[in-house]
């Protein structure tokens, strides 16, 4: 065992040590490249972020760049002027008593000018920095900066408290009110925990005014927020709180609209009604604002339409569709297809210089691609590379310089750069290396295969009978046949893509060929696909898998004796449901916060709307509850097959998790112990993706073990 453990440690190790680039920006007119990535500090417990600065010359190759990083993993978010005299950025510390507290700074250069602790000003509670509602913006006078931060709420007490008697006269604080301290207050659930309702916050800065934009109706939740071209009005995206709150991350069914809210208190809605909006841009030229919409009902993640809207905005704006959403696949130039937007949003600078051409990535089959888009002519030309399989995706856009992340399962982001040409040309783009961490990647890795498969139910009257598969694992040439993993994702409206990740690249270094399933019901494969799966959950996901499983025997060189499952949330319900529906043919089980038991889950989870739609029908807490429906999901859940499993399981839960409640994975392990099925189950205090400090590290290297003790 200990030899075991310390192969699994070493190669845990060797893969924490690479670099995850996270983002990159272009400044100084296109000669100076900012880069930040992320690095899990095993010492420390924690993830740094680490800023590289690269400087190139005109032909796109690097003359310098910056010997050490700099450690700016305190800073939650920045922002560069529209100048590049000044730097924005909240910082977090801790105080002596273990307090965190954030501060506005304002660099100009090596001088820090202001610094503002937003605690003290008392008129919200903390910045917001995630992804769905974080913005931090600079107005273009660079005189005024805009944020979101949690709405601050009224003061309470209990029914029952003595009052000091010494209050000083002139106090201008509210009364707190009584007896509301202990009202439920919603939240966006899955690691949005703690935000309740949103505010956008304004700061001048000659006065160090802070204004709260509370001219919009109270309950909108507004996030994604940016200026106008001409700094009047400020942009953003808004959701509604009632009648109730579902979890956000992940999700882009929520009700949501585009609005426009300027200074002197006026405000509009600028996006259709019944509608799910995000990600709103200006072109370049302030001639249009685009952004990504889609029905507010359905999956929880879908195909998009990429719409626009001239600006200024005339009365009844005319909101035109660029690119729709795709059924199946449309024909694009140069005889290539395209099956629809799957992207959670845009860059932040998504425009070419000449204000037509947006650039932007999307999910599609087995690889994140990159797309130029002519919003006059709706042309679309993809401008991936192509040098080698691999995914391809852009962080900037400078004027026609493209800043993008290359990534395949053998080869960690790297870095690259590429000139747009002109209109008709922008397939011959030629990206050049600016950073590359491939150095580091051990050989068990890099010399792996990767491969990928279109497979078909043959003699099937299913209306959609093709998914996608990725191989990474032992080459044909091997003499020995590896143990391999069959690993479906999660969602179920999500998708394996052909870049670097921890897991697979962990399991590859410990021997195991991996088979990445993207089933039916996966994005990146049109609207038709993604639609199938709901009302089929557990059963044509899991004939996939098998699917899968059996080519995999047939066209590479694994051992069918030694076949073991891998998977969290929808992927952990797919797991426990093919070692319960096919008992005799795996050999391991790890799942990690698995869904078990639809039917109970749609009471506990932040998306219970999930729960009922995969079991294919609409959610609604309108009438009596639905007895048919409970007894669907019921019957769609792994818990209906529990008593059959005999392969050993571990399960991987975190007490924290919103989205999956973990006490979905306790009731599993109870029912497959009793009915003699070897089982461990590990509790962790964690949300949904377990991958915080050492949470990751130890559910991994527990996986990697789990599987190689259960080898034949």
């Amino acid at each position: 065992m200990s030899s075991q453990l310390d192969r699994v440690l070493n190669a845990y190790r060797t893969l924490a040590l690479i670099p995850a680039l996270a983002s990159a920006k272009i400044y100084k007119n296109g000669s100076t490249i900012i880069s930040n990535w992320t690095e899990r500090n095993l010492e420390r417990n924690k993830t740094s972020k680490i800023e590289f600065t690269h400087n190139i010359n005109k032909d796109l190759e690097v003359t310098s760049e910056t010997s050490f990083g700099i450690d700016i993993t305190n800073e939650l978010i920045s922002i560069i002027s529209p100048s590049e005299n000044l730097k924005a950025l909240i910082r977090e510390s801790t105080d002596s008593k273990d307090a965190k507290k954030q501060y506005l700074e304002i660099w100009r250069r090596r001088q820090i000018k202001q610094c503002i602790d937003l605690a003290a000003l008392d008129i919200h509670g903390d910045v917001y920095t995630d992804s769905e509602f974080g913005s931090f913006n600079w107005n273009n006078t660079e005189d005024r900066l805009i944020y979101i931060a949690e709405r601050k709420l009224p003061k309470s007490e209990p029914f029952f408290k003595r009052n000091k008697s010494n209050s000083k006269e002139g106090n201008d604080d509210p009364t707190p009110l009584k007896g509301i301290e202990y009202d439920y207050k919603p939240e966006w659930g899955e690691q949005l925990v703690g935000k309740h309702l949103s505010s956008i916050i304004m700061c001048q800065l000659e006065t160090e005014a802070f204004d709260v934009i509370d001219w919009i109706p109270d309950s909108w939740c507004p996030g994604q927020v940016s200026w106008s071209p001409n700094g009047e009005a400020i942009i953003g995206v808004a959701w509604e709180t009632e009648p109730r709150r579902l979890g956000l991350i992940f999700c882009t069914n929520r009700p949501s609209f585009i609005f426009s809210v300027t200074l002197d208190k006026k405000y509009v809605v600028v996006s259709p009604k019944g509608k799910s909006v995000r990600s709103p841009r200006f072109s370049s030229d302030g001639k249009y604002l685009i952004w990504l919409q889609r029905d507010d009902a359905g999956p929880h993640h879908g195909c998009h339409q990429l719409v626009k809207t001239s600006w200024p905005l005339t009365e009844e704006p005319s909101i035109e569709v660029v690119i729709d959403i795709v059924d199946k696949e449309i024909s694009i130039t140069n005889n290539e297809t395209f099956t629809g937007i799957y992207a959670q949003g845009f860059p932040k600078r998504t425009f070419a210089d000449d204000g037509k051409r947006i650039v932007f990535s999307t999910p599609q089959r087995t690889e994140n691609r990159s797309y130029v888009v002519n919003l006059d002519t709706r042309q679309i030309v993809d401008i991936s590379d192509v040098s080698t399989p691999c995914s391809t995706v852009v962080l900037d856009v400078y004027q026609d310089i493209i800043l993008a992340a290359r990534s395949s399962l053998t080869t960690p982001a790297q870095l690259v750069i590429g000139k747009l040409p002109s209109v008709g040309n922008e397939k011959a783009i030629k990206w050049t290396v600016i950073d590359d961490n491939s150095a580091l990647v051990p050989e068990a890795i890099s010399s792996s295969d990767v491969d990928y498969m279109e497979l078909i139910h043959e003699n099937v009257s299913d209306v959609i009978n093709d998914f996608s598969v990725l191989y990474f694992g032992n080459s044909k040439s091997s003499s020995e046949k590896a143990p391999f993993i069959i690993y479906p994702h999660g969602g179920p409206h999500s998708s394996f893509v052909n870049s670097f990740s921890m897991d697979t690249a962990l399991l590859r270094m410990l021997g195991f060929s991996v088979v990445l399933v993207n089933f039916r019901g996966s994005t990146g494969a049109g609207q038709s696909r993604l639609l199938y799966l709901p009302g089929r959950i557990g059963e044509a996901d899991v004939k996939d898998c098998i699917l899968a499983a059996d080519k995999a025997l047939e066209k590479y060189n694994v051992d069918a004796d030694n076949c073991s499952l891998f998977g969290g949330s929808h992927g952990g319900f797919l797991v426990t449901h093919l070692s319960g529906q096919y008992p005799d043919r795996f050999k391991s089980v790890v799942a990690r916060n698995p869904v078990i038991d639809v039917a109970t889950m749609i009471n506990s989870s932040d998306i219970p709307d999930w729960c009922a739609f995969e079991a294919g029908s609409e959610f609604t807490e309108v009438g009596p509850v639905d007895n048919n429906l409970l007894r669907t999901m019921r019957m769609s859940s792994p818990l209906v097959h529990a008593h059959n499993v005999k392969v050993p399981t571990l399960l991987c839960l975190g007490s924290k998790d919103k989205r999956v409640p973990y006490f979905q994975g306790i009731e599993y392990f109870h029912r497959i112990k009793a009915n003699g099925c070897k089982a461990r189950m590990l509790v962790y205090e964690d949300n949904h993706s377990l991958s915080s400090g050492t949470v990751e590290m130890d559910h991994l290297v527990n996986a990697g073990l789990w599987f190689l003790e259960h080898l034949k």
